[in-house]
C-alpha cells in the first residue's frame, strides 16, 4: 500500500516537477529551470509522503531535519532521475521541445531507488542499529587518575621484573 501511495504522490511530483520546469524556462532556461524543478518537487513529494504516505510511520525527526534527510537520502534517485532527463534532452530535439517526456522517464528511473530509501532511512518507526552506532554522539571523559595503591604495586612488579631480567 505504501508503494502504491508512493506512486501517487510521484505522479502528483511529475505535474509540480512539469509546471515549474515549463514556467521558469522562460526566464533562466532549460537547465537550470530542470534542477531547481527537482528540489521543488522533491519538496513537495516529501511533504505529502510525510502527511500521508507513511504518516504511521512514527515521524520521529523535526520536520526540517526530515525534510534535508529525504533531499540527502534521496539524492541516488536525484541522479537516476536528472541524468535521464539531461541524456534524453541531450540525444534527442523531441525531448528537449516536449520535457515533460524525459520528466516522466526521469521521474520512472528514479522512483524506485526513493521509495526504497526513503522507507529505511527517511520514513521509519526506529532507528536502523547502523544509524544509531554512527549518529551516536558520547560526551568526552577524561581519564580517571588510577587509584596510588594501584600505582605503587604496579611499579613494584616492574621494578622486580627489572631486577631480575
Amino acid at each position: 500500500m505504501q508503494f502504491l501511495k508512493f506512486g501517487i504522490v510521484g505522479a502528483l511530483g511529475l505535474v509540480w516537477d512539469t509546471t515549474t520546469v515549463y514556467s521558469l524556462r522562460p526566464f533562466v532556461g532549460l537547465t537550470t529551470a530542470t534542477i531547481a524543478a527537482y528540489f521543488i518537487a522533491a519538496s513537495i513529494n516529501w511533504l505529502i509522503n510525510r502527511l500521508w504516505t507513511f504518516r504511521n510511520a512514527g515521524n520521529q525527526h523535526h520536520f526540517i531535519i526530515q525534510w534535508l534527510r529525504f533531499l540527502a537520502a534521496n539524492s541516488l534517485g536525484f541522479f537516476l532521475n536528472r541524468g535521464c532527463v539531461f541524456m534524453l534532452f541531450h540525444t534527442s530535439p523531441v525531448f528537449k521541445a516536449y520535457p515533460v517526456l524525459a520528466l516522466a522517464a526521469g521521474a520512472l528511473a528514479g522512483m524506485m531507488s526513493n521509495f526504497h530509501i526513503s522507507r529505511k532511512l527517511v520514513f521509519h518507526k526506529e532507528h536502523p542499529a547502523a544509524e544509531l552506532k554512527t549518529a551516536e554522539i558520547v560526551p568526552f571523559q577524561p581519564e580517571r587518575p588510577v587509584p596510588q595503591k594501584a600505582v605503587s604495586s604496579r611499579t613494584a612488579v616492574v621494578n622486580t621484573r627489572n631486577k631480575v631480567g
